[in-house]
């Protein structure tokens, strides 16, 4: 059978050979033909060689992946767990030679993937919770959330001009946008810029009555609108 041995260090002054003699060893001993992969380089960034690793075992060439330890893999759990369990579902084990505990092709093997599931689950559900808390306290600061609006004040502009008087329908109006140049807008969008950006305009006059001392009648936003 066909072992993919799986060699990264992860900078130039390190020698991914230190590891190479006790992988080879654990394949001697189970009887696998080797292919090692060397790699350099961060396990944060992208990784060309276990990349081809995955592929390999994806296709049915290699049976089983061995690595020094699970850290070799990567530094992000979730993406470590995800690779396990992706591993598993093409049916190639992955055994470690410094994690003595980490054989999935082992008859622990229900009981292990089941604890990287759990793990995994757990890792979502903490990376969501740091999400919810970033969001409250942004929240709490006054920060404006959601999709920053694309539009340049020259296409909401135009497309007021065209909306208020000339009577154009949104759909029109996205369609005149796209040919000037402006991008690529719903009509929907569209209108809620256009409402925005008209409502914006008529609290105005209001806001600088009451400044001065004068009282304005409400402003109301054409019916074109």
């Amino acid at each position: 059978m066909r072992a993919a041995v799986y060699l990264r260090v992860s900078t130039s002054r390190q020698d991914e050979r230190n590891q190479e003699p006790d992988c080879l060893r654990l394949c001697a001993a189970r009887g696998w033909d080797p292919e090692v992969i060397r790699e350099t380089g961060s396990g944060a960034k992208a990784r060309p060689g276990w990349a081809r690793v995955l592929e390999l075992a994806r296709r049915g060439e290699v049976r089983a992946v061995v690595i020094w330890r699970l850290d070799r893999i990567g530094r992000k759990v979730i993406q470590i767990l995800t690779d396990v369990a992706e591993l598993d579902r093409v049916g190639c084990a992955l055994v470690s030679v410094g994690d003595g505990w980490l054989d999935t092709g082992g008859p622990a093997r229900v009981v292990m993937l089941a604890m990287f599931g759990s793990f995994a689950e757990a890792e979502r559900e903490l990376m969501r919770e740091r999400t919810r808390s970033g969001l409250e306290r942004a929240r709490a600061k006054g920060v404006r959330l959601g999709r920053v609006s694309s539009f340049t004040p020259a296409a909401i502009a135009e497309a007021m001009d065209l909306r208020v008087r000339r009577a154009y329908s949104w759909a029109m109006i996205a369609a005149h946008l796209r040919a000037a140049g402006y991008g690529m807008h719903d009509r929907t969008a569209i209108a809620l810029a256009v409402r925005r950006a008209m409502r914006a305009v008529t609290r105005r006059p209001r806001a600088e009555a009451t400044k001065t001392g004068e009282i304005a009648g409400p402003q109301e936003v054409p019916e074109a609108l």
